[in-house]
């Protein structure tokens, strides 16, 4: 806490006993125990870490999310950048007109 605090990060903590505080984090973290982590058994730390890696990669890059517009996190913040920097582009190129 005191590394978050100490960069500014304001930390808002759920009530005990109230998951649905933070939905999004529980389906996240619902998913990852049923499809990754009820489906494997690990031996050893080198080989959780590589089985979580691929799982992460193909939940954020491969995956589509519905609410996404079925596309996966990746392309869908790909596209955002682009957006974002099209809207920067066309406001620093705008002409004056005399």
């Amino acid at each position: 806490m005191a590394s978050a605090h100490s960069h500014g990060v304001k930390q808002i903590l759920i009530q005990p006993g109230r998951p649905m505080q933070n939905g999004y984090i529980e389906s996240f973290n619902g998913k990852f125990r049923d499809e990754c982590l009820n489906e494997q058994w690990f031996q050893t730390l080198h080989q959780a870490r590589s089985t979580i890696a691929t799982w992460r990669q193909d939940y954020n890059e491969v995956r589509p999310h519905s609410s996404l517009g079925r596309i996966p996190p990746a392309r869908f913040a790909e596209l955002h950048r682009q957006r974002a920097g099209d809207a920067a582009r066309s406001t620093s190129t705008t002409t004056q007109i005399d």
